[in-house]
């Protein structure tokens, strides 16, 4: 057999050793080489060798000129294969960082040195949107990047585009954990509740409120339908399970890239049907036949999309709205603003802290997994702990 290793004059007159070995064969079956030239015939012997043997192992990385960006893309249409509209965006928004920052680098020339740059410029001035651009996004946003950018890395490890994944020990500094911002949200408390409902009565959206209250999130909220949800002439339920989502679609033009998408619950046991509570049933049926009015008004020019949550002209509402209005329901009525999901959790911790058992209160919150419930979701109010003192105090008088 021929030796592979051939001596080569270049130009100038220097002596090298260069050989031509497959490597494999491409997507379309056609056979793939790779050249390589030495300074020494040992150096290209050993090299012939540790590329023969990582091919028969099937551990050879070959040289490539993908960048991260094509990467990203590869990753990102392989995990989005069989997920819904709304996760396949959020795996595109959270590689956008990486896009910006990384996405022009050579795949087999990005470092650790390069992750810990991403993150330290994510902390400080990474932000595009959601608020003010050039700050620092929430330690959630990075380690929800840096844990996909991760999984994209994976797969390069395993299609061979890469020896090893560069990100897998890539920490956030504790530093860094330090000097993030710390956003603490605090529920409301019973006595703001009472005077959130008190001021907001006879508002067209004292129903909806309600609902965001008797802890349904906002995109369940937005979902609900009156025929095929809501039943208030028999049994007084509500059913969750519709939700109406927003999705971010760089596809569309500024302005017009917040969509609304409709799906299902988050998980089977989201999926519930909810007793009504009296005061929200009340609440319902005034707010039904407040729309049957708007519609008669109306005519022709109301739409009547069949969903609880509509304005005048019988469209549909997306979260964003929602949230909007309940801010200023909230700055009207002078209560503390919260988000609406601490609306839902000022009700899960009350529940919890009056008695209701922890099964209920994670079925009536839509989880499965109870301890999740009562460690995220339920707050100990300040009631609920003056009772702890009483029967302390009944313990060591």
């Amino acid at each position: 057999m021929p030796d592979p290793i051939k001596m080569v004059t270049l130009k100038d007159g220097t002596k090298r050793y260069r050989f031509v070995v497959d490597i494999g064969r491409d997507a379309d079956g056609k056979r793939k080489q790779l050249t390589v030239t030495t300074d020494t015939k040992r150096e290209a012997v050993a090299e012939l060798a540790r590329i023969r043997h990582q091919r028969s192992a099937g551990s050879l990385v070959a040289p490539s000129k993908m960048t991260v960006n094509e990467l990203l893309d590869l990753w990102v249409k392989t995990a989005t294969r069989d997920v819904e509209e709304a996760t396949a965006s959020n795996y595109e928004n959270a590689m956008r960082p990486v896009r910006i920052r990384l996405g022009h680098k050579r795949l087999q020339e990005l470092t650790e040195d390069d992750i810990e740059d991403l993150i330290d410029w994510m902390l400080t001035s990474g932000r595009r949107r959601g608020g003010k651009p050039g700050t620092g996004l929430s330690l959630r946003s990075v380690r929800l990047t840096l844990g996909r950018l991760r999984a994209a890395l994976n797969l390069a490890v395993r299609r061979h585009l890469v020896a090893r994944n560069v990100a897998a020990d890539v920490k956030i500094s504790r530093e860094a954990t330090k000097k993030a911002p710390k956003t603490q949200h605090v529920p409301w408390s019973q006595p703001e509740v009472k005077a959130f409902l008190e001021a907001i009565k006879g508002h067209r959206l004292y129903a909806v409120m309600l609902l965001t209250l008797i802890a349904n999130r906002p995109a369940e909220v937005c979902g609900v339908r009156w025929d095929e949800d809501v039943d208030l002439d028999g049994a007084g339920t509500i059913a969750i399970g519709n939700t109406r989502t927003i999705v971010y679609d760089r596809s569309l033009e500024k302005g017009q890239r917040n969509k609304a998408v409709e799906k299902g619950a988050k998980s089977d046991a989201g999926e519930r049907t909810l007793p009504l509570p009296a005061p929200v049933h009340r609440a319902l049926r005034a707010f039904r036949a407040l729309q049957a009015s708007e519609r008669l008004q109306a005519g022709e020019a109301y739409e009547g999309s069949g969903y609880v949550l509509v304005d005048e002209l019988g469209r549909p509402w997306k979260t964003d709205k929602l949230r909007r209005e309940a801010y200023k329901l909230m700055e009207a009525a002078g209560v503390r603003k919260v988000r609406l999901y601490d609306a839902r959790h000022a009700c899960l911790s009350w529940m919890a802290n009056n008695g209701v058992p922890d099964t209920v209160v994670s079925a009536w919150a839509g989880h499965s997994d109870l301890s999740f419930t009562k460690r995220v979701y339920v707050h100990p109010d300040p009631e609920s702990l003056r009772a702890g003192s009483e029967k302390l105090g009944e313990l060591l008088s």
